[in-house]
């Protein structure tokens, strides 16, 4: 029993620490884009499956200077380039023009863009609830009824 305890906490660990390798590498990479300009991203966790995160470097107008994507199901997932958006209006991008990639990613590219537009509208921006304020949001109202 002991063993076995011993082995999820070092699995638990291990997760923390390649998780956190993982936020590093997309730090390092966010603060390169945003030292070259403006920055536009976009989000959709996968829970079970994979999630995405897209991040467009953009002029002032709006227009897509370079473009790169994180996706994936574990910490091994690493920032890539993102072809195909160089030289299109941010604030338009509707993510049908990745046509082989996952559902979540064409996701992240509409949340860019809807971002984008609230942005330029003057519009609060919300953060997401994380998962354990959406597991307590649900019991609350489970409590309230």
């Amino acid at each position: 029993m002991l063993q076995l305890a011993l082995v999820i906490g070092l699995a638990f660990a291990l997760q923390i620490v390649l998780s956190m390798m993982q936020m590093k590498h997309f730090s390092k990479e966010f603060v390169a884009l945003r030292k070259k300009g403006k920055v536009a991203c976009g989000r959709k966790s996968g829970g079970f499956h994979a999630g995405a995160i897209v991040m467009f470097r953009i002029d002032d107008d709006g227009i897509v200077q370079e473009a790169k994507k994180m996706e994936g199901v574990t910490c091994f997932a690493r920032v890539k380039d993102l072809e195909g958006f160089e030289g299109r209006f941010v604030g338009e991008l509707n993510g049908e023009e990745i046509l082989k990639s996952h559902r979540n990613l064409r996701k992240a590219v509409e949340d860019a863009a809807l971002t984008y537009n609230k942005y330029m509208a003057g519009e609060v921006i919300e953060t997401p609830p994380s998962p354990f304020q959406r597991v307590g949001n649900s019991i609350g109202a489970l409590a309230s009824k």
